[in-house]
This record gives structure tokens, sequence and C-alpha cells, in this order.
């Protein structure tokens, strides 16, 4: 393994790459990393010769009074965790991301960008299409993994994709649970013992109210009966519980047949949590 912090490091290492005719498998993280990361780095071992991985906190996809300075930094323990899973890490600086004088181009989510995640974040998904753009053009990678927890980025990567990076291949990874049924997350360790306990209910409330719209009830209905499991849970403020459908990231109507993604965000002891569960209507 490499762990290298310079683009210039970056593009000696994958000149070699290349030279030996080897594909490239592309997994961009924040770092802090957990069993839900790792999983991505075996799924891009499945699809390619050679796995990078990045570690980068990325300040343009964090708003005012959001936790940049408390995202949890632990380069060491991440390379350790990594072992042989990937071949290079890189772990660069916000001035080699972001160098003064290059103009990097700013990208734009959209309508989509502006729902869910992006209404509660204002300008999360535009600083995050933003680096992956700007990762993606250094590392030019054949497949990129991103799990699919962060169901509305991945939606908004697999449109950049499509648009600006046609050759390349976006696999989403399913998501990687705590034995409780919580998706692991990074914000987990943030959260006390009984916290965590609480926070399963955000898995058992996509399960109960998926199920129930599976067994005929009416999706409003359904929903309604999904806020009031979370709502009546202590330390937990609910954000949204909604269904989408996965092709367009836009409310189901009641008469909605096929794949449906039933998304929830929720803050518990004021951690922001997120999941989804997709499944057939």
């Amino acid at each position: 393994m490499q762990v290298i912090h310079t683009v210039a490091e970056l593009n000696a290492a994958l000149a070699e790459v290349r030279a030996a005719g080897k594909t490239v498998g592309f997994v961009p993280t924040m770092g802090a990393l957990h069993d839900g990361h790792l999983s991505l780095l075996d799924q891009a071992r499945v699809y390619s010769d050679v796995v990078v991985v990045s570690i980068f906190v990325n300040p343009k996809q964090f708003g005012a009074g959001e936790d940049f300075d408390r995202y949890p930094r632990t380069l060491d323990a991440d390379v350790a965790a990594i072992g042989d899973k990937a071949e290079i890490v890189f772990a660069p600086s916000v001035a080699e991301v972001y160098p003064a004088g290059v103009e990097i181009p700013a990208k734009h989510a959209g309508p989509v960008g502006e729902t869910f995640e992006g209404a509660a974040r204002p300008g999360h998904f535009d600083g995050m299409l933003t680096v992956v753009a700007r990762l993606f053009s250094l590392v030019n990678p054949d497949v990129a993994v991103f799990g699919q927890k962060d169901a509305q980025q991945l939606f908004l990567v697999r449109q950049l994709a499509a648009a600006e990076f046609p050759k390349l291949r976006i696999i989403g990874a399913e998501i990687v649970r705590e034995t409780s049924g919580l998706a692991m997350s990074s914000r987990n360790r943030y959260l006390n013992a009984e916290q965590r306990d609480i926070a399963e209910i955000l898995a058992i409330t996509l399960a109960t109210v998926s199920q129930l719209i599976e067994d005929g009830m009416a999706i409003d209905a359904a929903l309604a009966m999904g806020v009031e499991m979370i709502s009546g849970e202590p330390e937990t403020k609910l954000d949204y519980l909604a269904l989408v459908d996965p092709q367009t990231f836009t409310a189901v109507g009641k008469d909605h047949t096929g794949a449906a993604l039933l998304l929830v965000a929720a803050q518990v002891g004021g951690i922001r949590l997120i999941d989804n569960h997709l499944f057939e209507i």
C-alpha cells in the first residue's frame, strides 16, 4: 500500500498502474472508516485490479454551523483498517484538492439537490459533487463505488457521471448495518450507549412502514404511522420520512407501482442520522 498526499505523487503512482494495463477502482471517503467503508473497498476489488481510496474531509460540503471542525480525522487508524484492501491511499490537503490560482469548476445538483438532505443542508450536494468531480478527474477510475446509505448522493453522482464521465461505471454498494440494525455511519461514534439503542428506531420504522405498504396500506397512512413511531422516541427529532421513486428521487403518488425508496433522517441526541430501504410496491 502507498499512502500519498500530493497530486504529483498520485499521478506518478497511477501512471505505473496504467502502464501495466491495470484497471482502477475508486472509493472516495472522508475517513473515520468503519466496516461499511471497508465493504466499499471489497466491492471495488471485485470490479478492478487496483483500488484507490481517498481520505479527504471536504470543506465545501459542510454548511455554517455543521461539524467540519469536529468531523473525526483518524488517518493512522484508517490506514491500519484498510490494510491490503487498497493499493493507494490518497490523503491530500485542502490546498492539493483546491490549489490557489487554479479554477475548480463548481458543480450544481439541481432541483433534486434542494430536497431532503439538500433542504436540510443547503449547498451540501453542490460541494459534494464539486469534490467528487475533482477526484474523478484526478484518479480517472474505471469504476467508482458509493454506499447506498447515502441514497440521494448516489443518485446525484450517477447523474454527474452520466453527464461528464460517461466511461465511468458507478457501483452502489449495499448498506452495512450493526447487529442492532442501525446503519453504519462515522457519526455513530458520537452516540452514547442509550442513544444507540434509541437510534435503532430508524431501521425498525423503515422495515415496518415498507411492510405496511407492501401489505396494501395507503402510503400516506403508513408514513403517518412511521412518523409517530420515530417522534415518540426520547432525544429524537424527525427531519423527514418520505417515499420516492428511485429513478427520479421525487415523491411517489398513491398509485405508484414498482420500485420505491423509503427515506428517513432524524437527529438522535443532536446527532443527525440517515437511512433508507428499497422495496417493491
